[in-house]
């Protein structure tokens, strides 16, 4: 997409950058202290690299949930072949993916487009271990491990979702600043790809009576997606990101918009336990059981609207208050 083409809708905007292109292969260069090379200590020495642009931010930094959504399709990409969306039917039999974790490095330039080098680290009987490095600039923004398992059966077994009013009696995020003459309010209510509905009320100007380490969030896409199981993973990882430090914050009596906050993601895990559609009702109950050293850990599990346990999340945060 150029500047001069038509504005695409908040769900046709994902799927645009979600659609990355296969750029070729690139060569992994790993040194050991003696500056030798110890690539064949390591195992692979070669990727597959993968492009994909950057959404436009109020603040001109990537969102983080962009990049762990565009390392999910690199690395899946590679498990099953890089044919791009239009081949990826709802029939996939390649294997799904089951957990990654990264490391968040550097704030991205959402004007630029990002390059993903996945690493085949080995294709087991049952599991396939892929290593993503997300670059931009020439230097890594994010790095990630992502493993991906062939369905079997097994011990079955998940807690159970919490009790809170349904997503119809929650008013969205989007509802609460339409209408707002502030660029971040009117990229909250007409630009996000994913619909918000906060239980608890939204922590933009208001945190509310309570000061807990608990947060709940009703969220699904705005609108349809395509029947893929890589891409409603990836959409998923996408919108784990948007709310996960709340319950840090809540627990302080903090608001995004206070201007002492310092808020930036460290790094992200995440697990995804059952099958589950990014564009029907999730909902995300969030908590932190810890903050300390200007750092906040937030533990997220995602249930459907059926109570299924579908997804965990873990995040650690850099969540500073400056001193006035």
């Amino acid at each position: 997409m150029t500047d001069d083409s038509p504005a695409l809708s908040p769900i046709d905007d994902l799927l645009d950058v979600l659609d990355l292109k296969d750029v070729g292969t690139a060569h992994i260069s790993v040194t050991d202290v003696a500056g030798r090379d110890a690539a064949e200590s390591i195992g692979a020495s070669s990727a597959r690299v993968f492009e994909g642009r950057s959404q436009k931010m109020p603040h001109g930094r990537v969102f983080g949930g962009q990049v762990l959504a565009q390392c999910v399709m690199a690395a899946g990409l590679t498990v099953r072949g890089a044919g791009g969306l239009g081949d990826l039917g709802a029939g996939d039999t390649a294997r799904p993916i089951h957990s990654l974790h990264g490391y968040f490095m550097r704030p991205g330039d959402d004007t630029l487009p990002i390059r993903f080098a996945v690493e085949e680290m080995r294709d087991g009987n049952s599991f396939s271990t892929r290593r993503v490095h997300a670059v931009q600039k020439g230097a890594p923004i994010m790095s990630m491990v992502c493993s991906f398992q062939e369905r079997a059966g097994g011990l079955d077994h998940q807690d159970p979702a919490p009790e809170v009013p349904s997503p119809e009696d929650v008013r969205s995020l989007a509802d609460s600043f339409r209408g707002v003459d502030h660029p971040g309010a009117r990229h909250i209510a007409d630009s996000r790809p994913i619909e918000l509905r906060p239980v608890e009320g939204n922590l933009f100007v208001d945190a509310g009576r309570e000061q807990v380490a608990k947060n709940h969030v009703w969220m699904r896409a705005v609108d349809r997606l395509p029947d893929d199981p890589l891409l409603h993973a990836a959409v998923l990882a996408y919108a784990s990101d948007y709310s996960l430090l709340e319950p840090v914050l809540r627990r302080h009596g903090l608001v995004w918009t206070d201007r002492r906050l310092r808020v930036a993601s460290l790094d992200h895990s995440m697990w995804f336990h059952r099958d589950a559609r990014a564009d029907e009702w999730l909902l995300y109950a969030q908590e932190s059981p810890s903050a300390i050293s200007g750092r906040g850990l937030a533990i997220g599990h995602m249930f459907s609207r059926e109570g299924v346990l579908v997804a965990t999340t873990a995040q650690e945060g850099m969540v500073r208050v400056k001193q006035s």
